[in-house]
């Protein structure tokens, strides 16, 4: 128990959150990008976390988002310039996470060559589980993922697919900006990506060891007089 409440404080004390896109190559084949030969990075605030069981909110005027299933890595302490060889000692937990994507404002950004964050940070846009302790998952490069919408499975895969694996990927995003305790690395998702819309219904997991559930709902415009 003690272990599992370390486990879930890490996320409230975490300064960011660094994800990883186009690390399956089947995920980066199907939305028509080239396979990276080095990890793609972009960063979301904590403040987009949505607990399990929350709502997952599309802002106006939009009638959907992608849902991207993903491991979530949790990050037990302090992390500069770390070694390839040590980097899983700076592990604290796993998690499964949703990189929530506003595709259209995406493939706009992308086409004016502006940054994601509008399309990927919003309030409501990482909905993520409890925090697995590190202990508990005996080998983080073979998870099975999976997601359903509305109880129709639209993406499943495994972790053993990463283009890179979770030792390159610590010891990478360490050599670049110091990964701090609580801090979350989203390592990118299988192919299956597609729209969920309001009033659908999203579960996912990873098998044998924990689920999750959300809502999708529009957000709520603030009355303003």
């Amino acid at each position: 128990m003690a272990a599992a409440a370390a486990s879930q404080k890490l996320l409230s004390i975490g300064t960011k959150i660094v994800a990883v896109g186009r690390n399956y190559a089947a995920h980066a084949k199907e939305l028509g990008n080239a396979v990276p030969k080095e990890p793609v990075l972009f960063l979301k605030p904590t403040s987009s976390y949505l607990q399990n069981g929350g709502t997952i909110e599309v802002p106006h005027p939009l009638e959907s988002l992608d849902h991207e299933v993903e491991l979530a890595v949790v990050i037990g302490k302090k992390a500069r310039d770390v070694a390839e060889a040590t980097a899983m000692d700076y592990v604290g937990g796993y998690a499964l996470a949703l990189d929530m994507t506003a595709r259209e404002i995406q493939s706009s950004a992308k086409s004016a060559g502006l940054p994601w964050t509008v399309a990927k940070g919003q309030d409501t846009f990482t909905p993520i589980s409890a925090v697995l302790p590190k202990s508990t998952v005996m080998d983080p490069d073979n998870l099975e993922l999976w997601l359903k919408v509305d109880d129709e499975l639209r993406q499943k895969g495994s972790t053993k697919d990463m283009i890179f694996k979770l030792p390159f990927l610590i010891s990478h995003i360490s050599s670049i900006m110091t990964l701090m305790e609580g801090d979350v690395i989203l390592t990118g998702t299988p192919q299956g990506v597609g729209p969920v819309r309001v009033g659908q219904k999203i579960t996912a997991g990873i098998t044998g060891l924990i689920d999750v559930h959300f809502d999708v709902q529009r957000r709520k415009i603030p009355f303003s007089g």
